[in-house]
């Protein structure tokens, strides 16, 4: 048996804040089960299995890991509802994975306010890396204007005359691409410009009507700001039109499951920043990172499908978070989760690149500087030789 005083002294090294004890860590997430964005509840299932096996090995520093996954339908309402609960019913340490710009913008000040961690959100917006005025909050995705900057001087570096259709979502997600590939398509001092611009809404059933117009537009470019369903819907319709443009699509949209809606075939051509591996491709068949990643689906969720490269990014995500939950250590404090997430500088997740890791500073919450530029060949993303530093 320990002396008193040695068991004080030990005791008095462990700092809690609520959702953190000798046995638990409580987390969680708000993510879009069902709805028009529910392709993407992937990402909590599988967050929930990640942290089933590492509990079955005992958790981290030997505390359970107690996940909470909240369905918000990719509504902003519903998700500040949920965020709520998770804060002020469940008291949460922190939230980690939330997805959505309109969403998670719902719950940016409230978080904030409360002091709670808003980490590795599924989610690039420019207005994220604010560590002067909201610290807690940090993406987990390349920033929005960062990609759209890159993709602008690639069509600028194919075609200096190009002609730039865009389709875009109708919220605070789509407007953070616009602006920004429009400023630098402005700088290079071409001929280049957006000639015409259509939106979508996420309760809309097709997307057909928009991409007639800007077929009808002239537009050699067209830069495809979408996302799940409405991605897919657009590049088979490009097809279906017999418009043949440069296409330019977001990065979270080129996952495999959503191409394969679309037709692998109907995609080749399609061009986007990279930074994460295409868990469907030969090409890492036999990555470490992949193989674990297809061990605990197999195990805990055999109903995904192997090649989702949405819930290896999920996966990639959650082992993320543990990490910051493992350099925490025994201080398991809002301010030591945000300083370990910060901490993260350097460290490569499973779904990245190689040469990709995090890259957030105290002054600066850009999630990754470096990034690629790849190709879709109708079955695989051949990635660019030469990186991209922001």
């Amino acid at each position: 048996m320990l002396p008193l005083t040695v068991t004080a002294a030990v005791a008095a090294d462990k700092k809690y804040d609520p959702g953190a004890s000798d046995t638990e860590i409580k987390i969680g997430q708000t993510i879009p089960h069902s709805g028009p964005g529910s392709l993407y509840g992937v990402l909590g299932r599988v967050g929930e299995a990640y942290f089933q096996s590492l509990n079955e090995k005992g958790g981290i520093n030997g505390r359970k890991i107690k996940f909470l996954t909240m369905d918000d339908s990719y509504s902003a309402p519903k998700a500040v509802e949920a965020t709520r609960r998770l804060v002020e019913q469940d008291e949460v340490l922190a939230l980690y994975g939330s997805l959505g710009t309109a969403p998670q913008t719902a719950v940016h000040k409230y978080l904030n306010s409360k002091g709670v961690p808003q980490l590795l959100l599924n989610t690039g917006a420019s207005k994220w890396n604010d560590p002067k005025n909201n610290k807690w909050t940090m993406a987990g995705l390349p920033l929005y204007p960062t990609e759209a900057r890159i993709l602008a001087k690639y069509v600028v570096s194919m075609n200096p005359n190009a002609k730039v259709g865009i389709l875009y979502q109708n919220d605070d997600f789509g407007r953070d691409f616009l602006g920004p590939f429009k400023d630098e398509l402005a700088k290079a001092g071409g001929t280049a410009k957006v000639i015409a611009e259509v939106t979508y809404d996420l309760t809309d059933p097709t997307i057909d009507s928009q991409l007639i117009n800007l077929a009808k537009s002239g537009a050699d470019v067209f830069y495809n700001i979408t996302t799940g369903k409405a991605t897919s819907q657009s590049i088979r319709k490009v097809v279906e039109l017999g418009w043949k443009p440069l296409q330019l699509l977001s990065a979270g949209s080129t996952g495999r499951s959503i191409l394969e809606a679309a037709g692998l075939e109907n995609a080749k051509g399609i061009v986007s920043i990279a930074y994460g591996k295409d868990i469907g491709s030969p090409l890492y068949a036999k990555d470490p990172d992949i193989v674990a990643f297809e061990a605990l689906r197999a195990k805990y969720l055999p109903t995904v499908s192997a090649d989702n490269s949405i819930a290896f990014f999920g996966y990639g995500q959650a082992v993320s978070m543990a990490e910051i939950l493992r350099r925490c250590g025994d201080e398991l404090t809002h301010e030591n989760v945000l300083k370990q997430a910060i901490g993260l500088n350097g460290f490569r997740a499973p779904q990245m690149l190689p040469g990709v890791s995090y890259s957030y500073t105290n002054d600066a919450y850009v999630p990754m500087a470096t990034l690629y530029t790849q190709r879709f060949d109708g079955k695989d993303w051949i990635i660019s030789d030469k990186s991209v530093t922001q």
